[in-house]
């Protein structure tokens, strides 16, 4: 199943002392993922202060008793509530300090079936600036973020 994330209104971009710290603390986004040895790794990496950022994905997924259940090292979380991690950290040594969550049970099951037979690219747009001009974390919903099959 073929997976992108749109990101758009990266924190850094926006006036002001948020925007600035971020920026002088040389802050990113990225994709976390488990990679070789179970370690966690935060990959495809963009500067806070962005135009935008995209993410190109390739997630496992199968049907499980008429569900469709999705996996890979892009995936986290147990069956029935899997979500896609976005990191942010401080670029040198990639010192998390914050991360959003993106939903698969928030996807309309017909865009996640229709990901899944491979007849469409899965979706999601999202700003990745909170109302208080901070990067965006905790859990996203719809309307924060929409989901769509190209």
């Amino acid at each position: 199943m073929r997976i992108r994330i749109e990101g758009s209104d990266l924190p850094g971009r926006r006036g002001g002392g948020e925007a600035h710290t971020l920026r002088l603390r040389g802050v990113q986004v990225g994709m976390q993922r488990t990679g070789p040895g179970r370690r966690v790794e935060v990959v495809g990496r963009f500067p806070v202060d962005a135009e935008a950022a995209v993410w190109e994905l390739e997630v496992t997924s199968r049907e499980v008793d008429g569900l469709l259940d999705v996996g890979g090292p892009w995936v986290h979380g147990r069956p029935g509530a899997r979500f896609l991690y976005l990191s942010w950290g401080a670029a040198a040594e990639f010192a998390g300090f914050r991360r959003a969550k993106l939903m698969f049970g928030d996807v309309p099951g017909e865009l996640l079936w229709a990901a899944h037979r491979g007849d469409a690219v899965l979706v999601g747009r999202l700003g990745l600036t909170d109302a208080e001009g901070g990067p965006v974390c905790a859990r996203v919903r719809p309307p924060a973020i929409t989901w769509t099959a190209a």
